[in-house]
């Protein structure tokens, strides 16, 4: 590929490129400033436009410098990810897990503890995020992920490991005052923004309107807190309430009537493809999967 710039060329373009500095660069890359300046000016005239220009004694991007370097630095990525999975002696022992905030404090950190007395070598970061986060390899990515969704996600390794069952819980106390279903209309229901009444309510026979008022939350946990706050009756996920169920936080005041629910969205662990297949990944699906089999709602 004779079109195409030196790679060293490319990389100390990238480095300069995010730090606006030549002499930031040369620190980075422990060579000289003028060599920075050096290899930029021969990229410039190989490429045949000013990737770089000085204004009130700072250095700025051009547009076209702008737009090259993104591309650069996507390139450089893809083959640094390509070559660190070529690497599989290399495996880092820092892993980064991004999960959902709700998931995260509800089942997964009770049950961390586990996880490092059986990998002490193995450093788990926690990456808390309603947002998907980019994957990849390599020591400061996020690595992996547990997703809620419907699946599977193409582009990664992703495995089920779990579906879920929602079903109305509240505390002993509010239990106490409700005979059946018929009830809910006498008593505060919690909502979880992102679950619905609606299947629960088919299947008990119930109009979509035999709900009472009550607060809204957008995070899972908030709302079972309410729930076990006595604040109200909710509509529970099945991995988020079964550690309160256990413990007699909460009940299943309609357990008799066996009204449960599927939840349209499942819980999936997701990875760059063949990473699934490195020591420390494999260790903490291994265990993800052994808990979530220990933790099923009965």
């Amino acid at each position: 590929m004779a079109d195409l710039p030196p790679l060293n060329a490319l990389r100390t373009f990238e480095v300069a490129a995010r730090h606006l500095s030549f002499t930031r660069a040369a620190e980075e890359l422990n060579i000289t400033q003028a060599a920075v300046s050096q290899q930029m000016k021969g990229l410039e005239e190989a490429l045949g436009v000013p990737l770089f220009r000085r204004l009130n004694r700072r250095l700025w991007l051009t547009d076209a410098g702008q737009d090259y370097a993104r591309s650069v630095r996507d390139a450089l990525e893809i083959v640094r990810e390509a070559t660190l999975r070529l690497r599989p002696e290399a495996s880092y022992h820092d892993l980064t897990l991004s999960l959902p905030p709700s998931l995260a404090h509800k089942w997964l950190m009770p049950r961390l503890g586990r996880f490092i007395d059986r990998h002490p070598s193995l450093t788990l970061r926690l990456h808390t995020s309603y947002e998907a986060m980019r994957l990849g390899v390599g020591p400061t990515a996020v690595h992996c992920a547990i997703r809620q969704g419907r699946g599977p996600y193409p582009g990664h390794f992703s495995e089920l490991l779990l579906r879920e069952e929602v079903f109305p819980v509240c505390a002993p106390s509010l239990a106490a005052q409700i005979t059946g279903p018929a009830d809910l209309k006498q008593v505060p229901v919690i909502r979880d923004e992102g679950v619905s009444w609606a299947d629960w309510l088919t299947a008990a026979g119930l109009p979509q309107r035999a709900i009472g008022a009550g607060p809204t939350f957008l995070d899972s946990s908030m709302a079972v807190q309410a729930a076990i706050d006595g604040r109200g009756i909710m509509l529970g996920r099945s991995v988020m309430i079964a550690d309160d169920l256990v413990a007699g936080r909460l009940v299943e005041p309609f357990r008799d009537l066996g009204l449960r629910v599927p939840y349209l969205n499942a819980v999936w662990f997701l990875c760059p493809p063949g990473q699934e297949e490195t020591p420390a990944i494999r260790a903490l699906l291994g265990w993800l999967k052994e808990e979530v089999t220990v933790s099923a709602v009965r």
